[in-house]
């Protein structure tokens, strides 16, 4: 993997009222801002492994989780059925 550079900020994917070291997800968005640019996640438990992906792939993530897409991964969440409507 190519070294990271040093003056990469990385946002904690944490609750504002979160205590402790976690783990946490964190990510960090490198140089430019076209669809190819170098979007960086870790975990704080294992900061040395990093996955890397771009801003394109990035947003279209973001906006299916926004739109429920991954909802049916996590236990206890309504599916698509139980929505009240």
């Amino acid at each position: 993997m190519a070294e990271l550079s040093p003056d990469l900020e990385w946002t904690r994917a944490a609750p504002p009222d979160a205590t402790g070291p976690g783990p946490w997800i964190e990510i960090a968005f490198g140089e430019g801002e076209d669809g190819d640019a170098p979007v960086y996640l870790r975990e704080t438990s294992a900061p040395d492994t990093v996955v890397t992906t771009n801003r394109r792939k990035w947003d279209a993530f973001v906006l299916g989780v926004q739109a429920g897409e991954f909802d049916h991964f996590v236990e206890g969440a309504p599916g698509p059925d139980d929505t009240a409507g």
